[in-house]
């Protein structure tokens, strides 16, 4: 088995992992990210050196920078951004990128689904219109009753749309 094949198995494992906690308990433990996360850096620090570790360290950090935003507008868990930037210890920063892209994609078309199946679409489009205004006369910050611990809006979990991406990305 090449390197590939295992980290292309392993990412998915871990995703898939992620996926049954986020549903069962819309929580992703901080012991499957960093660990995952760990376990990266310590494969390709063994497998290809210091290279291999700044290569795990940028796919981490690029998986951190790109859904922190989302998290501090209150619009995402950290086990989200955690479960990214760990995948991205394992995929590197180019992968990680494409990663969230797809992850974001695929995020879009089941939130479009779930917001249809229950009749949220309206009111998801207002919201939206409300959290813009809102940024522009205050800045880039929660908008109070629109944040994840406050919105009666349906939920997505998020690591489905993540372990899509993953599946994509190694798809291509």
């Amino acid at each position: 088995m090449s390197t590939n094949q295992l980290v292309s198995i392993v990412v998915v494992v871990i995703g898939v992992v992620a996926c049954v906690f986020d549903v069962r308990t819309r929580r992703i433990p901080n012991l499957l990210t960093f660990g995952a996360a760990v376990a990266g850096l310590c494969f390709h620090a063994l497998t290809s050196g210091s290279e291999g570790a700044s290569l795990a360290a940028s796919g981490w950090l690029v998986g951190l920078l790109i859904l922190i935003p989302y998290f501090m507008a209150g619009g995402m868990g950290g086990g989200d951004v955690k479960l990214l930037a760990a995948l991205g210890a394992w995929l590197g920063p180019w992968e990680t990128f494409w990663l969230a892209i797809y992850a974001g994609l695929a995020g879009g078309v089941l939130g479009l689904c779930l917001a249809l199946s229950h009749r949220y679409l309206r009111t998801a489009i207002a919201n939206l219109r409300l959290m813009v205004g809102y940024w522009l006369t205050v800045g880039f910050r929660p908008v109070p009753g629109l944040t994840l611990d406050s919105s009666a809006s349906p939920r997505l979990a998020y690591a489905i749309p993540i372990l899509l991406g993953t599946v994509l990305t190694l798809w291509r």
